[in-house]
């Protein structure tokens, strides 16, 4: 299991002085919220990228129904440049509740949204190849047959595409069918009636199971569960975290959304919980 940390959403300077801390604790990843008005996560990134060597840098989530897919494909290819290799996109419908309405040209359905997060992969994928394509979706099309590669923009290091975690919620298949594909899983749980449960390790067992049954892409697959170990023991953080492990997550993000600076640097510098 790797290990990052959900840092709060603040200014590039901050950004940049914690993922420095955080990789020389020996952690695996350093993630930033994105939301439809904040700071701009890739540009905090960016500082962070040129302050670290190893450590990877990631946004949970993008909400793809905001952004047209070729400029986050565009910023996300520099972004992996400029970190030689280690930019990893989670990709989402958006939190809603997070100041939508203050945008009311924005678009809040549930299926749209959904409808525009599925071209969005689709075309991030499409996109990071750097080929000739054309694409007719409901919502995007684009004729890039039409535009001389010359005016392509660099591919990313990262080959065949930067990785893309997607949120999935169980046991929704049309969800669940959405991160197929895609290189990770970011997992919910839903009830029957659609509200939002609390995750187990036997649903992230579940969900891996699924996964693993009807995935066809050969490519590396994480699944990414969020939790706090912050002022445990050793012997009390690492109950925690097994039952994750056993179950088949790959990462496990410390969520430290709400904390001062002073306190993601103390919980950076007590290092990762053990996680075997």
């Amino acid at each position: 299991m790797k290990f990052g940390l959900a840092l709060p959403y603040t200014e590039a300077s901050m950004v940049a002085r914690l993922a420095r801390q955080a990789e020389k604790a020996g952690w695996d990843g350093v993630f930033l919220g994105d939301a439809i008005w904040c700071l701009d996560p890739m540009v905090s990134l960016a500082a962070a990228a040129m302050v670290t060597n190893r450590i990877r840098l990631g946004i949970t989530v993008i909400p793809m129904p905001l952004h047209r897919p070729w400029k986050v494909a565009g910023a996300a290819a520099n972004l992996d440049r400029l970190s030689d290799g280690r930019v990893i996109l989670g990709l989402g419908t958006g939190a809603v509740w997070m100041g939508w309405q203050g945008f009311p040209d924005e678009v809040t359905g549930v299926r749209e949204r959904a409808e525009k997060l599925d071209e969005g992969i689709d075309l991030l994928d499409l996109l990071f190849k750097g080929e000739p394509f054309d694409f007719d979706g409901k919502h995007f099309h684009l004729r890039l047959t039409q535009v001389d590669p010359a005016h392509y923009p660099p591919r990313p290091i990262q080959q065949p595409r930067i990785p893309l975690w997607c949120v999935g919620a169980w046991p929704r298949m049309k969800s669940m069918q959405r991160v197929l594909k895609c290189d990770g899983l970011l997992p919910v749980k839903m009830n029957a009636d659609g509200k939002f449960e609390e995750l187990q390790p036997e649903d992230v067992r579940a969900m891996k199971t699924y996964v693993d049954a009807n995935r066809s892409r050969s490519t590396p697959f994480d699944i990414v569960v969020e939790g706090k170990t912050t002022g445990m023991e050793h012997a009390q953080a690492r109950a925690k975290v097994l039952p994750w492990v056993e179950a088949g997550a790959t990462w496990w993000i410390e969520g430290l959304w709400g904390e001062t600076e002073a306190q993601v640097s103390e919980r950076i510098r007590q290092g990762p919980p053990p996680g075997e």
